[in-house]
């Protein structure tokens, strides 16, 4: 089972910070998505909040699967996507974009 690690702790307090002790949360995209975003709006102006550093730590724990964007809904992962692409370009959110199709049928 996962933990969460310091950094990845501080992006959920960013996304979250109403998730005042988050130890019990084995990634991040997940319950933001679901537990603390009223809807796919707010979902994206919380992700607004992240820098490209944390886009770029969140792409590859995505690859590494250790961070699930799998378990989100369609509409969420787009929204994670498309902005991912705007912070980091094309190189690396077009492995997601190919991971996550392949696992899902979705396109993201």
């Amino acid at each position: 089972m996962r933990k969460l690690t310091e950094k990845d702790t501080q992006i959920l307090l960013k996304l979250a910070p109403e998730a005042s002790v988050p130890i019990h949360y084995r990634s991040i995209l997940p319950p933001v998505s679901f537990h603390f975003a009223a809807d796919e709006e707010d979902f994206e102006d919380r992700l607004q909040r992240l820098t490209e550093d944390d886009f770029s730590y969140l792409a590859d724990r995505i690859l590494d699967g250790s961070e699930c964007l799998l378990c989100i809904s369609p509409e969420s992962a787009k929204v994670f996507v498309d902005l991912m692409e705007k912070m980091l370009g094309k190189e690396k959110t077009e492995k997601i974009r190919e991971l996550y199709k392949s696992s899902t049928g979705f396109e993201a």
